[in-house]
């Protein structure tokens, strides 16, 4: 089984400017736990020991986070906080990462590329900081149990209306059964009237080591960058792409609307927070 993950943490995080001018979009908070916590978690839930954070300049931020920090451990201890202080700990402990950094932001096949030293030629999931799901099986967990039983790659799926088709990347191919699809071809974000079919991928792939090579040799693409979905589709053309459509909720926490929902959907499922929520939900509505 793939026991590395690659989190792409490069991007500006325009949409959330101006406060991404001095906070990395990784950090905004969901409640007390900033949002890359959470992918990380589901990683190291899932068995994924060895995380690769793809960073750039200004992103120290979660180097940080994930360090000791023994001068804050002291004051907490010495205080006699020692609540705090097994968070701080626990946050700490929470997996073995390296960083790598990507120097110009190319698109997520060029981010992708940037951990290539760090992962080597085996297997390895890639976890997008962006979007969040919450799933009683780690949503990254069901993709590398059909990668076990297949091989290839395997991404995640949503079925998304036909509208928003021209936001995602689609894929046609048949079905294997109820939630399994043997992709055949992807399109980066069709318009509605020429989708193949309304099966987006979203931030969850287990990727073969030999991504990488293709991803070398993949031209610039949508938008002038190095897309994933472009290297992809040379795998999926030799049947070795599989969708899986996961059990879970997704939340896309890379726009603000979408990060206050991810935000009240964790108050509501955490017994301390729940009732709070409920009420400033009542008073606002």
């Amino acid at each position: 089984m793939a026991r590395k993950a690659v989190v792409p943490a490069a991007g500006l995080g325009t949409r959330f400017l101006p406060v991404t001018k001095a906070v990395p979009k990784e950090m905004l908070p969901i409640l007390d736990r900033p949002c890359i916590e959470y992918v990380l978690a589901e990683a190291v839930e899932a068995g994924f020991t060895d995380i690769v954070l793809v960073t750039s300049r200004g992103k120290s931020a979660m180097e940080d986070y994930f360090d000791r920090s023994p001068a804050l451990e002291a004051t907490l201890e010495a205080a006699g906080k020692s609540a705090l202080l097994g968070e701080v700990r626990r946050v700490a402990r929470l997996a073995t990462i390296v960083t790598v950094r990507q120097q110009e932001q190319k698109g997520l096949g060029h981010a992708v590329l940037a951990a290539a030293a760090a992962i080597g030629d085996e297997p390895f999931a890639v976890l997008l900081g962006d979007d969040i799901i919450d799933a009683r099986v780690p949503a990254i967990g069901q993709l590398a149990r059909v990668h076990a039983e297949t091989g290839g790659a395997v991404v995640a799926l949503l079925d998304v209306p036909r509208a928003d088709t021209r936001k995602y990347g689609i894929c046609a191919g048949e079905m294997e059964s109820p939630n399994r699809m043997r992709v055949h071809a992807m399109v980066e974000k069709p318009a509605p009237e020429v989708a193949p079919s309304t099966l987006s991928i979203v931030g969850r792939y287990i990727l073969p080591g030999e991504i990488f090579e293709i991803l070398r040799n993949t031209p610039p693409g949508a938008g002038g960058e190095i897309q994933l979905t472009d290297a992809l589709a040379v795998l999926a053309a030799r049947g070795e792409v599989r969708g899986v459509l996961f059990e879970g909720r997704r939340f896309d926490t890379g726009n603000p609307l979408g990060l206050l929902e991810a935000t009240l959907h964790e108050a509501l499922r955490r017994p301390e927070y729940a009732e709070g929520a409920r009420a400033l939900i009542a008073r606002y509505a």
